[in-house]
């Protein structure tokens, strides 16, 4: 087994790469009928396969839905690598009494970190009013089932308006990218926000769903964001897992990415000369 960086989230040690689980449920931000391949192609043991490589490189967190597949998988990772995964769960729903009944499935699921989803953040985010509704409520019933509160969410205003409020908030989900694919603002304002706040920041989509190559969307990340955030990235198979991992690696550990092997086409043999 192999060590990585690592970061904290409340009282847990959580490694400066996530596993993430879009890929893995058919969330494309390509087309149908990709999301429909992708449904298709992986399963539970396919699935299981690709998280044994995170696990065995030192990443011990899964960004996923709290249902029984997550929990099933991480049963299989943990048979099979001996590491536990810690699952952080994103509950969702349209209002408070929607998201509570899904806070409670990912304490059954067994989460340690609980974030309910942007669709719910989002949705009841008042920001001229420096509120969101019902988060008393929710991080309340998250403590007392003894998981870690964060919120998910596409807004970097959710940041700013829960640290002013000064929320019971232990982490936040962020998109951020090269390109902006899915910002709700420009990136130097997603950089300024990721920044600003003492909490740390789960990354996501740091590949734009597959429009950066990994080197380009990890090294921009990784060098724009503080040392104790953290990025959630998915993949299909598992030597992206290896590829994605190794450059992150390096990124983390020397500031650079080392020589790796680069896709090859006859479009590039002069480049080879």
């Amino acid at each position: 087994m192999m060590d990585f960086p690592m970061t904290r989230i409340g009282t847990l040690e959580i490694s400066r790469m996530i596993a993430g689980s879009n890929w893995f449920r058919g969330y494309s931000h390509y087309s149908a009928a990709k999301d429909q391949w992708i449904r298709q192609y992986m399963n539970v043991e396919r699935i299981t396969e690709v998280l044994c490589v995170f696990a065995r490189n030192g990443i011990n967190a899964y960004l996923a839905s709290p249902d029984p597949q997550s929990r099933e998988v991480l049963r299989r990772v943990k048979e099979e690598t001996g590491v536990t995964m810690h699952l952080i769960a994103t509950p969702g729903g349209e209002h408070i009494e929607d998201l509570l009944p899904g806070i409670e499935q990912s304490a059954e699921q067994g989460a340690a970190i609980c974030l309910p989803h942007q669709h719910w953040t989002d949705g009841n985010l008042v920001a001229n009013e420096t509120r969101l509704i019902g988060i008393e409520q929710a991080t309340k019933r998250i403590r007392e089932l003894g998981m870690i509160p964060g919120l998910s969410t596409h807004r970097p205003e959710t940041v700013v308006v829960c640290d002013k409020a000064g929320y019971d908030v232990e982490t936040y989900i962020q998109i951020y990218n090269p390109i902006g694919f899915l910002c709700q603002v420009e990136t130097d304002w997603i950089e300024r926000v990721i920044n600003n706040t003492p909490k740390p920041i789960i990354c996501i989509k740091p590949l734009a769903a597959g429009r950066v190559l990994p080197p380009t969307g990890l090294s921009f990340v990784y060098h724009s964001i503080k040392p104790i955030d953290t990025v959630c990235i998915g993949t299909l198979s598992t030597m992206e897992a290896e590829d994605d991992i190794r450059i992150a690696r390096n990124i983390l550990e020397t500031g650079s990415i080392k020589e790796r092997e680069l896709q090859y086409s006859r479009s590039k043999k002069a480049l080879t000369q």
